[in-house]
């Protein structure tokens, strides 16, 4: 053995190692070495003034941050509201403490709070649990005036009438008179086991409309979506494509018929629908209430048009959806036109790129325009605040 080999092996050890390389991992995400740098850059609570110094905890709204107004927004407030009108604004603002808004009006952080935000000042029918009266306004000897009774009544209030009665007096009289004998909470406010009755459309107790029997699939589909069968019958709906298909069993061949439509209000909700059976007329029914029922709202820009160029893609078909000024019209083929169409859109343009299958065209149209970003999703993402200075620039003739 050589002697040379232990001082090798020391040098050896010093030798500064290479970067170590990435191996293979198991699992789905990428390595976090490799990950992409965000798109947005983060907020921070310190830039938005949240935060004091030295702390990590959004510091919380105080009585001194509820200040009263000033004169420059005296000044401001007198230009918009009449001298009576800032007068009662100033009195309102005298009379709330700005320590109960400090404590009030905020996001509770205790331990104890609600995963939700909800008005707990009103009472829905369904979800929240009913107010009850007292059992103790219940009285098993209460029963309704006799007529000799009621017209006592009306003999005291004729008594006790003023000179010159007026329609108030009368319907005071109306409102305050009694009907029952017995405790009075007894009929103000009574006991009841009840539950509180949903709210339910007329039309689908009674079956027909307008004299016009509702066949059941209607029905469902009122009950489904909660129009009515005015406004079902209001909704634009244009069969896109129909063809036939074939469905190979060991029995044979079966035939039956595709349907696909497109069904929207004109105002900004469009859907589209797919329908298949052995019956074309079934197949139709099916695709028009599936339109319906898939309606969704689209974001629009001044009710004409939409917001930036967008894309979609469904399978091998592109679709590109372009934003045009007032006037240009819908210059596109005649699919994504009945589209445009239902969904209320005036002015736009198109282009089908690579594939020009029709579902797909439908596909993938309905997908872009549902893509859209708004401006204030981008400002927020951004970090920004979003001012319209079209009235500005254009004399206010928006």
């Amino acid at each position: 053995m050589s002697s040379s080999q232990p001082i090798r092996c020391l040098f050896a050890k010093a030798k500064p190692t290479s970067s170590p390389t990435s191996r293979r991992t198991f699992h789905k995400s990428t390595c976090l070495h490799a990950r992409p740098s965000p798109r947005y850059k983060s907020i921070k609570a310190a830039e938005l003034g949240l935060v004091k110094k030295n702390e990590k905890v959004p510091r919380a709204v105080s009585a001194k941050d509820l200040q009263s107004y000033s004169e420059r927004e005296k000044a401001a407030l007198a230009k918009r509201y009449t001298p009576a009108q800032v007068a009662a604004i100033e009195v309102g603002e005298a009379v709330v403490d700005p320590q109960d808004l400090a404590e009030q009006a905020a996001v509770r952080e205790d331990p104890m709070k609600i995963d939700y935000l909800d008005d707990f000042s009103t009472i829905h029918p369904v979800a929240d649990k009913p107010i009850r009266a007292p059992a103790e306004n219940y009285d098993p000897n209460l029963r309704f005036k006799t007529e000799d009774e009621l017209g006592d009544d009306l003999t005291n209030w004729v008594k006790d009438m003023p000179e010159e009665p007026e329609r108030l007096d009368w319907m005071k009289f109306l409102d305050r008179t009694r009907l029952t004998v017995g405790k009075p909470e007894a009929e103000l406010n009574p006991r009841s086991s009840l539950a509180p009755e949903i709210p339910k459309l007329d039309i689908l107790r009674r079956g027909t409309a307008d004299g016009e029997e509702i066949d059941a699939a209607t029905r469902r589909l009122m009950r489904q979506t909660g129009f009515s069968h005015k406004e079902i019958r209001r909704f634009r709906v244009k069969q896109l494509v129909q063809h036939g298909v074939t469905n190979q069993t060991r029995l044979g061949k079966i035939m039956s018929m595709y349907h696909l439509a497109v069904a929207g209000n004109g105002k900004g909700m469009v859907g589209i629908g797919e329908g298949k059976s052995t019956e074309p007329e079934e197949a139709r029914m099916q695709a028009r209430n599936a339109a319906i029922r898939n309606m969704q709202p689209i974001p629009m820009y001044e009710g004409r048009t939409i917001f930036g160029d967008v894309k979609g893609k469904v399978s091998a078909t592109e679709v590109e959806l372009m934003t045009r000024p007032p006037g240009f019209g819908v210059r596109c083929q005649s699919l994504i036109f009945e589209i445009c169409r239902c969904a209320g859109i005036q002015d736009m343009a198109a282009r089908v790129t690579r594939s020009r299958n029709h579902m797909n065209t439908v596909k993938a149209t309905v997908k872009a325009l549902l893509s859209q970003r708004l401006p204030e999703e981008i400002a927020r993402a951004r970090g920004r605040k979003l001012v319209d200075v079209r009235k500005v620039y254009y004399g206010g003739n928006v």
